[in-house]
């Protein structure tokens, strides 16, 4: 199977979680919106040096990862394929922060390498709980809750059509890719002047695939407003749901709970 086709299938899997049917699903999306919206808020507010208080934070993925019955695996390779784009954020820590924070001994910690770890576990706790967010909820209940929350009608409608898009330019690629390889008779890759050549018709044909999707949801009466199957109710259990979460992110804020357990374990068995 080509790069293409796991990717496109990788994209449907994690909107096909959202068809589950356990409590953490069964919850109003908006309620699960504004959980992980603090979440994120919480563990970005913490200084650049923080790396026991982050730990704690990890509770929340792995509770919900369970009650959502989620594939880990399947989530973890989703964090490993854009994990890049966080290494280049904190690669350069370590070369330009060099004053010493700790010492293991004879190992010397310098402040660049205590943010990088930072900045990793950061990503870890905020890009997997977006991840688990579309995983229980789905894209297009992600923008309905955006929607009933008030946020303006044309963002929403924006991420809705680069969500939807995001297919198109996929299976476009997909069948140019089968197409070169077909033609491919010598087992040799297209160059770089016919990559770039075939990189431009598939922008070409994407814009005009677009349109007919466009005009297609015209017809059909798409007025910017998002109309879905599922009427959203915000019930007793929602409002529990937001509370437990909020006030255990409050306690884990305001209290590095890993230093008082590291002073507890210290006092009792030192």
């Amino acid at each position: 199977m080509s790069s293409f086709d796991s990717a496109l299938l990788d994209l449907g899997r994690l909107d096909s979680l959202s068809y589950g049917d356990t409590a953490i699903h069964r919850l109003d999306p908006r309620a699960k919106l504004v959980v992980t919206l603090a979440f994120i808020v919480t563990v970005v507010s913490f200084p650049k040096y923080t790396v026991a208080g982050l730990i704690p934070f990890f509770s929340f993925p792995i509770v919900m990862v369970s009650m959502a019955d989620l594939p880990l695996g399947f989530l973890a390779r989703k964090l490993v394929l854009v994990s890049p784009f966080a290494l280049v954020i904190g690669i350069f820590n370590p070369f330009l922060d060099r004053e010493v924070l700790v010492r293991l001994g004879p190992l010397a910690v310098t402040g660049g390498w205590v943010s990088f770890a930072s900045v990793m576990i950061r990503f870890v706790l905020t890009v997997g709980a977006a991840l688990i967010l579309v995983a229980t909820t789905s894209f297009p209940g992600v923008c309905s809750a955006l929607d009933r929350l008030r946020v303006p009608r044309l963002f929403v409608v924006q991420l809705m059509f680069l969500y939807r898009f995001i297919f198109v330019l996929t299976e476009e690629a997909l069948r140019m890719t089968r197409a070169v390889a077909v033609r491919s008779f010598g087992g040799k890759g297209p160059g770089l002047r016919l990559f770039v050549q075939i990189l431009g018709v598939l922008f070409l044909r994407t814009m005009g695939r677009a349109e007919r999707v466009y005009q297609a949801m015209g017809n059909r009466g798409f007025d910017g407003e998002i109309r879905t199957l599922r009427r959203l109710t915000f019930a007793g259990g929602d409002a529990a749901f937001l509370l437990v979460w909020f006030c255990l992110f409050a306690v884990l804020r305001l209290y590095n709970i890993s230093e008082i357990f590291g002073a507890f374990a210290l006092r009792a068995f030192g």
